[in-house]
């Protein structure tokens, strides 16, 4: 039986209200009096609309599309200039039997020969249809001169028959003039390299700052968001109260710049958002850029590094040209990390010195403001560990600002505003869902609102009901539903291994809340118990870790109590339970024997094996032992909770095997228990 259980420990902050300001005048409601506060670029339109000195306003695929034509004209031309210089048009062309013909009936003036190529003079000028022995064609031009081509199986014997009717033979080359040969060698090459200067000095005279081939791969790709396209507001933005509060004052800031500078005061030159995946940075930069009603310059960090070296300097000074020509504009760089990390003090070479190359033109250009251009740069990155000092450092990225995972208030204003154009069910709880929800960020929220419509497109309902969620919850967390056919043995064994884990959380004090057990596979696991808290948590203590630690075992516990032995399904259980002692002992101090010391290496850092920081062999043998004597007091406590239960135990089951599944209120009741205070948050799944 392939079992999983998957654990999200929710470690937030909670979150604070914060009021959205909805009588602020726009940006572009500037006074006539009012001095312009920045020293480059220029204003936008009085219409408010782009500004139209912001160079690369043209599409790039425009731009593309028309030098592609651009040099499609030129071969063109070379071309047509070749064939005009070149061109055979006072020479006929003749079949070698005709050629014979004319020098046996002394037509025929000289020839020369090169190789098997042969021309020649007509004493008697011939025309071409008299060339192919067809009819005359009235007022058809007539040539003097020929060529023809010798046959390479020819036997003949050409030259004394040249030499009998008096034919002038020269066997030196047919020569070229020098012009046409350089013309015909050089030619394309010369226009080619023309049209590369040209492209390249009118890139630079754009504002690049570029020459040669950096002309053409050097231009920036940062896409521009206009707000008053596609505006989003901190109104689109939930769940994350305290980052808005901290890009308030970068807002304002933009908006009311005179505030600040009448007190001696500057904006950050520098905000960088950090947090996991799907909190929301990006959607927050774009809420800034709208609330100030600013151009917005959005890039992924790792689309500034080419196989060109000095490529990646080239487009961030672009980047950095365009945003303070269309100053007050945000400059936001998503995944900083990419070109970001720490420099290595060792010879770098390739990929990692053009990484480098990139990184310190972005420390000089931000270390180039004097504060009154405009440009606000923001950056995003998960792992924020790894970025070089010299980013973080005051004048550059000097604000930094978390974006933690939304609180369950939090994921209910989430839903809120993931659901404005849903139709929901009248049964439909958002709070309910939120508390159900424990350690999912944004995108996660998003995506379980966007299953739900689908689940109630399925089924061809007009608004989107609880069953709805709850089965796209159950999809997203525990899997897709797989239909495969199980043994009755095999059925079984799962309902047992399910209730174990069930019974176990219903019995412990302080664990969460049991919602759903099925033995119906979904994913990867031939059965599922799906557990969530009501409240949220965001420190651990030894007793409910231990718990944890139990609950996961009680899969293989039950196996071993009812059938005396054990399978394969319990793999994730002992993983989970095996990470969690290890934890307890190595990184929390929470054990006796190694005491209130760190000995593993955080997430990410350099592993034990040839680490001269890490911990001494016998520090680890000692860490061994005891994860192991934690984990084997917990399954013994396990097993004897179940077996001291096991008449709830095979309720549950015999209830289980009838239903498949089973939700919160039918679990409790076919165990004969009421649910314990629940003081945990996580989400179990096994």
């Amino acid at each position: 039986m392939s079992d999983r259980r998957d654990t999200q420990e929710d470690k937030q902050t909670p979150s604070q209200d914060a009021s959205v300001r909805q009588d602020k005048p726009r940006l572009g409601e500037r006074r006539d009096d009012e001095t312009p506060w920045r020293v480059e670029g220029k204003l936008a339109g009085a219409d408010g609309g782009p500004d139209p000195h912001v160079p690369n306003e043209e599409p790039r695929g425009l731009r593309w599309g028309r030098m592609g034509l651009a040099l499609l004209g030129i071969l063109a031309l070379n071309w047509l200039i070749a064939s005009l210089l070149f061109s055979s048009a006072s020479v006929l062309p003749v079949s070698y039997t005709y050629f014979r013909q004319q020098v046996e009936a002394g037509n025929v003036a000289q020839v020369t020969t090169q190789g098997e190529a042969v021309q020649g003079t007509f004493k008697t000028a011939v025309t071409a249809s008299q060339a192919k022995g067809s009819q005359p064609v009235q007022n058809e031009p007539t040539y003097s001169n020929f060529k023809t081509q010798l046959p390479a199986f020819g036997t003949d014997d050409l030259l004394p028959l040249l030499e009998a009717h008096g034919v002038v033979v020269s066997a030196k080359p047919v020569e070229t003039p020098w012009w046409q040969s350089f013309l015909l060698y050089f030619g394309p090459a010369i226009l080619l390299w023309g049209f590369f200067v040209w492209y390249a000095r009118r890139a630079q005279a754009a504002g690049g700052g570029m020459g040669g081939m950096l002309g053409m791969f050097g231009k920036s790709k940062a896409r521009r968001y206009e707000p008053q396209k596609s505006r989003t507001s901190f109104a689109d933005v939930a769940g994350i109260d305290e980052a808005k509060q901290e890009l308030n004052e970068v807002v304002d800031f933009l908006r009311n710049p005179d505030r600040y500078r009448k007190l001696g005061a500057r904006i950050p030159r520098g905000v960088l958002l950090s947090g996991q995946p799907g909190t929301g940075k990006t959607l927050l930069a774009r809420a800034v850029a709208g609330e100030a009603d600013v151009p917005f310059f959005w890039m992924s960090a790792s689309e500034f590094v080419e196989m060109f070296v000095g490529v990646g300097a080239s487009r961030v000074r672009d980047l950095f040209t365009q945003a303070k020509q269309a100053a007050p504009a945000i400059i936001f760089i998503d995944e900083l990390d990419a070109i970001g990390r720490a420099r290595s003090s060792g010879g770098q070479m390739g990929g990692n010195d053009e990484r480098e190359q990139t990184l310190n033109q972005i420390l000089t250009e931000m270390d180039g403001f004097t504060g009154d251009e405009g440009v606000i740069v923001m950056a995003a990155t998960n792992r924020p560990e790894v970025l070089d000092s010299a980013l973080l450092r005051a004048g550059r990225f000097d604000r930094r600002i978390t974006v933690n995972p939304p609180d369950q208030r939090g994921r209910a204003q989430i839903l809120a505003v993931h659901t404005r154009s849903v139709p929901l069910a009248a049964d439909v709880d958002l709070d309910k869902v939120a508390g159900d929800t424990a350690g999912m960020v944004g995108a996660d929220l998003a995506n379980l609102v966007n299953e739900a419509a689908l689940f109630a497109a399925r089924r061809g309902e007009l608004q989107v009901g609880s069953k709805d969620f709850s089965d796209a919850l159950e999809r997203i967390v525990l899997g897709t539903e797989r239909h495969i056919v199980l043994s009755q043995r095999e059925k079984e064994r799962t309902a047992y291994h399910e209730s174990g884990h069930a019974l176990l959380g219903m019995l412990q004090p302080g664990a969460d809340r049991v919602r759903k057990i099925s033995i119906v596979p979904h994913g990867q696991a031939l059965g599922v118990t799906f557990q969530s808290p009501t409240s949220d948590q965001y420190g651990y203590d030894v007793d409910y870790l231990k718990g944890r630690i139990i609950g996961a075992l009680g899969g293989r516990a039950a196996e071993d109590l009812v059938f005396g032995e054990v399978t394969t399904g319990p793999e994730s259980d002992l993983e989970q339970c095996t990470a969690i002692a290890r934890h307890m002992v190595g990184r929390w101090g929470m054990s006796e024997s190694v005491g209130p010391v760190s000995v593993l290496p955080r997430d990410g850092q350099q592993a034990w094996p040839g680490d001269p920081s890490g911990p001494s062999d016998e520090t680890r043998r000692l860490v061994d032992d005891e994860v192991r004597r934690i984990v084997e007091d917990c399954y013994s406590t396990a097993v004897g909770l179940l077996r001291d239960n096991r008449d709830k135990l095979d309720d549950l089951t015999h209830t289980l095997l009838a239903n498949e599944s089973l939700g919160e209120q039918e679990a409790y009741a076919a165990a004969g228990l009421e649910p314990l205070p629940v003081a945990a948050s996580h989400v179990t799944a096994s």
